[in-house]
């Protein structure tokens, strides 16, 4: 049986948050153990908050290459000012950043066919622009990757998928690539 952390626990939350919230909990038990816990018990008390540092640890390793919100915003804002001749080959110097190998394809579904250790991806961009992602580009992605008998599939746009969309894709193994996470993506081939 395999554990997962439920994402409404309170160290699932912790974990999303900023690390420094953890260390601010750890720091505040600690302090309420020692004015509050008779002497006898101040160690065990000042001790709980050992699990609150250990999240702040382990968010503060995950967090360390986040880009800032600020940083996220302009590039969202550059990337949505493109034309789709510019925007094309920033994402291919952003897979390429990544160790792919990127080849064009000329098809409806999908934009780029990236490979990477044998491991083939799918990448359909071409709405990235697009109001809403519907489910629509998912299906015919889904379609292509059966097709060509590719590993895995992703979809990039600039806005949040629809409920629909959003399930489809969780259904079908699509990866979706949206906003804060192709800002990041995108960062290093943007100031390139």
């Amino acid at each position: 049986m395999k554990f997962k952390m439920s994402d409404k626990s309170l160290f699932a939350i912790l974990l999303r948050s900023p690390w420094w919230y953890s260390f601010l909990i750890a720091a505040l038990m600690m302090l309420l153990a020692r004015v509050f816990l008779p002497e006898a018990y101040r160690g065990v008390g000042m001790i709980s908050a050992m699990p609150f540092g250990i999240l702040g640890v382990i968010a503060a390793w995950r967090q360390r290459n986040k880009p800032s919100p600020e940083a996220v915003s302009l590039a969202l804002t550059n990337l949505a000012s493109m034309s789709w001749k510019q925007f094309l080959p920033v994402m291919e110097q952003a897979f390429v950043q990544q160790g792919f190998t990127v080849i064009h394809l000329n098809s409806s579904a999908a934009d780029l066919k990236l490979d990477k250790s044998g491991q083939v991806t799918l990448v359909s961009c071409k709405r990235w622009k697009a109001a809403t992602l519907g489910v629509e580009v998912l299906r015919d992605l889904t379609s292509l990757q059966a097709s060509e008998d590719a590993s895995y599939a992703a979809c990039i746009s600039l806005s949040l998928p629809t409920g629909v969309a959003l399930k489809f894709a969780k259904d079908n193994g699509i990866q979706l690539i949206c906003q804060d996470e192709l800002a990041a993506l995108c960062l290093k081939a943007l100031k390139a």
